[in-house]
């Protein structure tokens, strides 16, 4: 029975890997032309061979996912007694492990994982599904983490129910979107309308409590929730004027991404370097 059971399952997986990168991209792009709509080099120093794809993108998310690990695991060492900051830390590890899968399949090796020995390029990878799920527990354990510096007894339990539900509920929607495979369920868009409603909450029930206490660490939490809303406006305003194409048509290559993660690594050294030093549970 057990080896039947596993052999079921590895034959979902193998099915589903193969399923997933069956989605075209979106407009078509060959190996040939991936290179041409983003910068590329070439890596060959004996045994190693590939392609490098946009370099200095990879930069900045490689450094906001290590900027993210790093915090973390400072954040959890230190966080006493406080709940709060374990839930934060655990947070920002998750989040640093997305960024690291992230850029290592939108940036760093997209050309190698999405269009090495194809004739159209994939559309995604179990990277990014790994990089989506990660970012919704991350959001998740933010919200706890809310939970027990901003809230009590029922309006706690409240905050940590929907923090499980909602990744619960993601990591079921990615998963079939992953093995149907359909595109809608596996997008970035899709994990947004996840976790974009969950900040919406961070950020009203710090923002009432320091109405009623004018305390601190609620203007530290309004300040790390409204900035990170900042950051992702300024990301969407550059991708809808057009920016990096225009850029890019003159030689220089500057992306939404790349305006986005730059946003992210201020925001992070603000969640690891300042906010935990502000944040407690209340009891």
């Amino acid at each position: 029975m057990k080896k039947m059971l596993t052999t079921l399952l590895l034959l979902i997986l193998s099915t589903g890997c193969g399923r997933l990168q069956s989605i075209p991209h979106d407009p078509p792009l060959t190996p040939e032309t991936w290179c041409q709509v983003q910068p590329c080099m070439r890596v060959a120093a004996g045994p190693v061979d590939f392609v490098l794809a946009v370099p200095s993108s990879t930069f900045f998310i490689y450094l906001l996912g290590v900027l993210a690990i790093v915090f973390g695991i400072r954040v959890y060492r230190g966080r006493g007694r406080e709940r709060a900051r374990a839930w934060l830390g655990m947070g920002l590890l998750f989040w640093g492990a997305g960024a690291l899968l992230a850029g290592t399949s939108y940036q760093a090796f997209s050309w190698e994982i999405k269009c090495a020995g194809r004739e159209v390029c994939a559309w995604t990878s179990w990277w990014e599904i790994y990089y989506l799920v990660c970012t919704v527990i991350s959001v998740s354990a933010f919200t706890a983490s809310v939970a027990y510096s901003c809230a009590r007894g029922r309006g706690r339990k409240a905050l940590i129910a929907y923090a499980g539900v909602n990744a619960a509920v993601y990591l079921c929607v990615v998963l079939a979107g992953a093995f149907i495979p359909n595109a809608l369920m596996v997008s970035f868009e899709l994990m947004l309308a996840f976790t974009a409603p969950a900040f919406l909450v961070l950020f009203t029930v710090s923002a009432l409590r320091y109405r009623r206490l004018r305390e601190g660490m609620d203007r530290a939490l309004m300040i790390a929730w409204s900035s990170l809303g900042l950051v992702t406006g300024v990301y969407f305003f550059y991708l809808v004027m057009g920016w990096t194409e225009q850029l890019w048509a003159r030689g220089i290559w500057f992306c939404a991404n790349d305006v986005l993660h730059i946003g992210l690594i201020a925001w992070m050294l603000y969640m690891g370097a300042v906010l935990p030093g502000r944040l407690k549970d209340t009891v």
